[in-house]
C-alpha cells in the first residue's frame, strides 16, 4: 500500500491546493503540520533547496512546490482530473496558473504591504492584474466543466485575500468591478471538499499580519 504524507500548515493557502487536489481524487493521506518558526528537520530533509511547505511525500519520494506537486498528483493518481484532456487547454491552464503565481499573489501582497505615496500605485496595478482572470471567467461557474487545476491554484482569491484585503485596509474583489470572479469565488468556496480545508480566520489574519508587519519594518529601516 502506497504511503502519502503532506508537509504543511493550515494556514498556508499553497498547502490548502494540495489539500483540495488529494480530497478530490480521493487519495488518502498523513498531514504532517510544520511549524514554520522552527522547521523541521524532516521538513529540511525534504525540501533542502527551499526549506518551505507544502511538501508531499509519496512512498518516501519528496515533492516539493504546489504548482508541481499539483501535477505530480494528477499524473499519478488518474482518476477526477484537474487538468484539461486537451493538450492547448492544458498549456493554457500552465499559463494561466503561472500569471496567478507570479503576478497575481505578488501584485496582491504588494498592494497590501504598500504604505504612503506607493499603496494607490500598488492597489492599481493588482485591480488591472485581477481584471485578466475577471475575463477569463465571464460565463463560466469555475475555470473549468468543474473544479480542477486552475480553480485550485486561483482558491487563495476565495478566503484568504479578504483576510489580506483587512489588514492592508484595501478593497480589490469588488462584486461591482468583477462581477464573474467574485461569483466564482462564492462558488468555489461552498463546495466540498474545499470547505472542508479551510483553516480558522484568526490563524490566517496572525499568520499575514506577521507577514506584513515583518516586510513593513525592512521598508521603514531603508
Amino acid at each position: 500500500m502506497e504511503k502519502v504524507k503532506l508537509i504543511a500548515t493550515p494556514q498556508s493557502f499553497p498547502c490548502a491546493r494540495i489539500e483540495w487536489a488529494l480530497r478530490i481524487k480521493g487519495v488518502e493521506y498523513e498531514y504532517i503540520q510544520e511549524d514554520l518558526l522552527n522547521k523541521s528537520p524532516l521538513l529540511l530533509e525534504s525540501n533542502p533547496v527551499y526549506k518551505k511547505v507544502p511538501v508531499l511525500l509519496h512512498d518516501g519520494k519528496s515533492i516539493a512546490e504546489s504548482l508541481v506537486i499539483l501535477e505530480y498528483i494528477d499524473e499519478t493518481w488518474k482518476d477526477n482530473p484537474l487538468l484539461p484532456l486537451d493538450p492547448y487547454e492544458r498549456a493554457q491552464a500552465r499559463f494561466w496558473a503561472k500569471f496567478i503565481d507570479e503576478k497575481c499573489v505578488v501584485g496582491v501582497w504588494g498592494a497590501c504591504v504598500a504604505q504612503g505615496e506607493e499603496k494607490k500605485k500598488a492597489v492599481d496595478a493588482a485591480l488591472e492584474l485581477l481584471a485578466f482572470l475577471e475575463k477569463l471567467i465571464q460565463g463560466k461557474k469555475f475555470f473549468g466543466e468543474k473544479i480542477g487545476y486552475l480553480d485550485i491554484v486561483a482558491g487563495w482569491l476565495s478566503y484568504w485575500l479578504n483576510v489580506l484585503e483587512e489588514l492592508g485596509e484595501i478593497e480589490l474583489l469588488n462584486a461591482e468591478r468583477f462581477p464573474s470572479l467574485h461569483e466564482w469565488s462564492n462558488n468555489f468556496i461552498q463546495t466540498s471538499p474545499i470547505k472542508d480545508c479551510i483553516p480558522p480566520r484568526e490563524m490566517v489574519v496572525e499568520y499575514f499580519s506577521f507577514g506584513i508587519n515583518y516586510v513593513r519594518s525592512l521598508a521603514s529601516k531603508e
